[in-house]
């Protein structure tokens, strides 16, 4: 029997795609054959994840794990909504959100951290399920947050279980109040994050690129009305204080009620709860956000199903 070495393991790796422990298994169940190997892993469906990895992945799910003063949201794509719905998956998602909360959000840290109640890694795990289930799947992003004293909450939109769905926001609140009164203005502020997708939580924090192409289109609008410099520079003041009302968490009014600005809100509910409430960060994900789909012709894939 060959000895089964570092470099065998690392290169039928590179010819698969498949896990390091799945290889290494490979080799030893065939002596350290490597055509036999190949074969093994082909009948094993491992390989075979390798293939789908340049299919584009926009669907899967949305996780959320907190506890007490830390919180993490990730999110795991795979092709189609089917698979959103299949418990291997979403057990997976809801245990890489859990990693997350206890690796602070280090995505490179959770991939190679052991998977739980398996002998490989996070990334090996992801290619293992791949070829189990069929479809190409990323972890593609992930964020932790977490305060020194306070709370950290989430909040699921369109759940499909509990803390795995479509869109997950994180809260992060600063306060010496106790939890039971930190909480439902968490759930309040999350639902409206979820509804209103604010960019920044305040103007500092709004990306200036972003800015400046709002004033660079105000100012060209504004230009069109004829009037003096002087009038126009008043009204890009007024549309941008609009325009920030628009994207800005702290300047929106609140979709709760529908007339109070959130910063307002908060200052009311900190005099309320005779602690002040500090908003100290926010995350929201939807999924599949900035992916580029590709179009697909259902008809022409039929027909070449058949015809293989």
């Amino acid at each position: 029997m060959a000895e089964i070495t570092a470099a065998l393991v690392k290169e039928l790796r590179e010819k698969t795609g498949a896990g390091m422990m799945d290889c290494k298994k490979a080799l030893v169940e065939n002596g350290g054959d490597m055509e036999a190997s190949l074969d093994w892993l082909r009948t094993k469906g491992l390989a075979a994840a390798q293939k789908k990895s340049g299919r584009t992945a926009a669907d899967g799910l949305v996780a959320v794990a907190t506890s007490g003063t830390s919180g993490a949201v990730v999110e795991v794509n795979a092709e189609t909504d089917f698979v959103a719905r299949n418990p291997d998956f979403q057990g997976f998602v809801k245990t890489i959100a859990e990693l997350a909360l206890a690796n602070d959000g280090n995505q490179d840290t959770v991939l190679t951290t052991g998977y739980p109640g398996e002998s490989r890694n996070v990334s090996e795990q992801l290619t293992h399920l791949i070829a189990t289930i069929g479809e190409n799947m990323s972890l593609r992003r992930m964020t932790a947050l977490s305060v020194n004293s306070g709370l950290v909450s989430s909040y699921v939109h369109n759940a499909v279980t509990t803390g795995l769905g479509k869109i997950g926001v994180l809260v992060a609140l600063e306060s010496e109040a106790g939890e039971d009164v930190l909480a439902p203005v968490a759930k309040q502020l999350a639902m409206h994050i979820a509804a209103a997708a604010p960019q920044s939580l305040d103007v500092d924090d709004l990306d200036q690129d972003i800015v400046a192409r709002e004033r660079a289109v105000q100012i060209e609008q504004a230009k069109e009305s004829g009037k003096p410099m002087e009038i126009i520079e008043k009204m890009i003041e007024g549309r941008m204080r609009k325009f920030f009302k628009d994207v800005v968490l702290l300047e929106q009014t609140s979709v709760i009620d529908g007339e109070t600005q959130i910063r307002k809100w908060l200052e009311q509910e900190g005099k309320s709860a005779g602690s002040e409430i500090k908003l100290a960060g926010f995350v929201r994900y939807a999924l599949g956000e900035g992916i580029e789909k590709e179009e697909s012709d259902f008809a022409a894939e039929v027909a070449a199903a058949v015809g293989s």
